[in-house]
């Protein structure tokens, strides 16, 4: 499928990353799209991982990390799926509305992938520099995906500069690799910044923060894709679900960004305030006296009231021209001033 035959994303493509979530299993994989389609996201995400092909015993991170798996290949093999699994999942996601996306880790996830004809690939931050990967999607001329975690400017060039090569639909998401990110290292500021550096690549946001204000900013920043980890509970069991959102917040993280949406796509001009017209006549003032004057009496600043409505006489907001002019007729105190009681 080549970039041009996919539908182009028109409004902020919300993704919810199930990721390890399900915890190796179907049901609770399940129930995560059952529960996500109600919230109004676009696409459900997941991760492949085939043990065989990505690691190995020796792999040093997170050993030992959980009660049930001795290390982390042990935890790769109990996250997998069959081909025909995952074929399920992907058409229970599309039954729902949602398209199914995945991140690859290996070229054996790629060729899983290819054969349950995903519409787009994500790469994970820690792929950027797996160049014989990247070439494999490439090749595929779907769209991709690429998160900045763990990269350089300078490997970002690379990367970007290899992807333009193949001429392929490419988004790119600044993302911190820190579960959960701290505020101080999200980074909004590359949003804008990467809009001007890759002006023809879609920018967004990929984010662990586990707060709803973190996607809004984005958004109100120029983020066109917005990617967050979901869980049923921040306390469950897994490497991503202290960065996770729920699915309560991500349904209001949906509403709220539909909302920022509509304001930005509304530009209001301040030069015309038309609308306001009849609102005007109502709040805006009128000038009047604040006590008992009589004829021949020459306003000064301390005898004036602002009254309403307006159009009653004077404005309020001309108040210097009446200063020092004389009352041709008398005025009771809070009677509204007009052209014609003044000399």
């Amino acid at each position: 499928m080549a970039a041009s035959d996919t539908k182009q994303i028109s409004k902020t493509f919300l993704i919810a990353e199930i990721g390890q979530a399900h915890d190796g299993s179907l049901g609770i994989l399940h129930s995560y799209i059952d529960a996500l389609a109600e919230t109004g996201i676009d696409a459900v995400k997941f991760q492949v991982h085939i043990a065989a092909a990505e690691s190995s015993a020796e792999e040093p991170f997170r050993v030992n990390f959980s009660y049930e798996d001795a290390t982390r290949f042990d935890y790769w093999q109990r996250m997998g799926f069959s081909t025909e699994q995952w074929a399920a999942i992907k058409a229970h996601c599309e039954a729902e509305g949602l398209e199914f996306m995945a991140s690859p880790f290996s070229q054996a996830a790629v060729d899983l992938l290819e054969e349950l004809d995903v519409k787009r690939y994500k790469i994970g931050s820690g792929e950027v520099n797996n160049f014989l990967m990247l070439e494999k999607i490439a090749r595929t001329g779907k769209p991709i995906i690429l998160s900045s975690g763990m990269s350089s400017y300078a490997e970002l060039d690379r990367a970007v500069e290899f992807v333009r090569g193949f001429g392929n639909d490419l988004t790119l998401l600044q993302c911190t690799t820190a579960y959960p990110t701290p505020p101080d290292r999200i980074g909004l500021n590359l949003i804008p910044e990467f809009k001007q550096r890759y002006p023809d690549v879609r920018i967004g946001l990929s984010e662990h923060t586990a707060r709803i204000t973190t996607g809004i900013a984005a958004v109100a920043l120029g983020a066109e894709v917005l990617e967050f980890h979901t869980v049923f509970d921040r306390r469950m069991f897994g490497p991503d679900a202290a960065s996770s959102l729920t699915i309560d917040e991500i349904k209001a993280l949906v509403e709220g960004v539909r909302f920022l949406e509509t304001a930005l796509d509304h530009p209001v001009d301040k030069s015309d305030n038309s609308r306001y017209t009849d609102l005007k006549k109502i709040f805006e003032k009128t000038l009047a006296v604040n006590r008992d004057l009589p004829t021949g009496h020459i306003l000064q600043f301390e005898d004036l009231e602002a009254k309403k409505p307006a159009g009653m006489g004077v404005s309020a907001s001309v108040f210097r021209s009446v200063i020092g002019r004389r009352l041709s007729r008398p005025k009771a105190k809070y009677d509204f001033l007009t052209e014609a009681d003044l000399d």
